[in-house]
């Protein structure tokens, strides 16, 4: 079924598990993440940032995941990530996206809440899903840069007071993720997700998932977190396989042949992280 992500969380936060979110960088990786959510019999979140959306097509990205939503019998959200622009906002809900994520965390917190509210008010009326963010999330990640003197951890009465008054459906959390990491792990800030957790009343969503150890993945799903973004871990393993394909092919082999295991390892990782993610070794709530 193609659905937003309320309903998605939902579910999520009944069975204490979370849901991978996964970033395509192209149109040829994309439908292996369903492919391989369906695998796993599991939801999935599909997200692209604007600048990938609109190289694709809005309208293309929806036809698609549309589609094998609903020949494969997936539960799959189409999510636009990290938009800090309005008016790509508005293209892709227009365009059908059924979730959307407004990036306010580089503006004043009282500009943050008042742009997030609005991006609520004009998403809901079209039942559509809205994350928000507060605190900063370290890294590089598809234009979106943030320096290490920039890294403000979410405070979690700040939480509280921005979920009451702008009414988001899910809330990114800043506990020490960094975006672009693939090369090394993070120390992820538990304790201060406890509180946040303890506080607030909505899912919470990590960003960054590609440097967190698969260690903490019980702890954060446990204290809340129901959103787990995954995307320069795909992007990298796609364009390692790639690149070596193409190093060795012929120029008249077709150009199939050189993604296809990209998205092969793109499907493998979904099913591997999902797996994780279902937190099965977990008692239920």
């Amino acid at each position: 079924m193609y659905t937003n992500l309320n309903n998605l969380l939902s579910k999520a936060e009944d069975l204490n598990y979370t849901i991978g979110a996964f970033n395509t960088h192209n149109l040829e990786m994309l439908p292996d993440i369903i492919r391989g959510a369906k695998e796993m019999g599991a939801p999935v979140i599909v997200q692209a940032s604007a600048g990938t959306a609109e190289y694709i097509g809005y309208d293309v990205m929806v036809a698609v995941v549309k589609t094998m939503a609903e020949k494969y019998m997936v539960d799959v959200c189409l999510h636009l990530d990290h938009a800090r622009n309005l008016e790509d906002i508005e293209k892709a809900i227009e365009a059908g996206f059924t979730s959307v994520m407004f990036d306010g965390s580089n503006l004043s917190f009282k500009e943050n809440i008042l742009k997030t509210k609005q991006v609520v008010e004009f998403a809901h009326e079209r039942n559509v899903s809205v994350e928000g963010e507060i605190g900063t999330i370290g890294g590089t990640e598809e234009g979106i840069s943030t320096t290490s003197d920039d890294i403000l951890y979410t405070n979690p009465d700040d939480a509280v007071y921005f979920v009451e008054k702008t009414n988001v459906d899910a809330l990114a959390v800043a506990i020490g993720t960094n975006h672009g990491q693939y090369r090394s792990k993070t120390e992820v800030n538990i304790p201060l997700l406890k509180k946040i957790y303890d506080k607030v009343n909505v899912p919470l969503v990590v960003h960054g998932g590609t440097g967190i150890k698969e260690e903490d993945y019980p702890d954060l799903i446990n204290n809340g977190i129901r959103k787990f973004n995954v995307g320069t871990e795909l992007n990298v393993r796609w364009n390692e396989l790639v690149r070596k394909e193409l190093d060795e092919s012929k120029v008249n082999r077709s150009i199939r042949y050189n993604v296809i295991p990209g998205n092969t390892k793109v499907k493998d990782i979904v099913k591997e992280k999902i797996g994780l993610f279902m937190n099965l070794n977990t008692p239920l709530k």
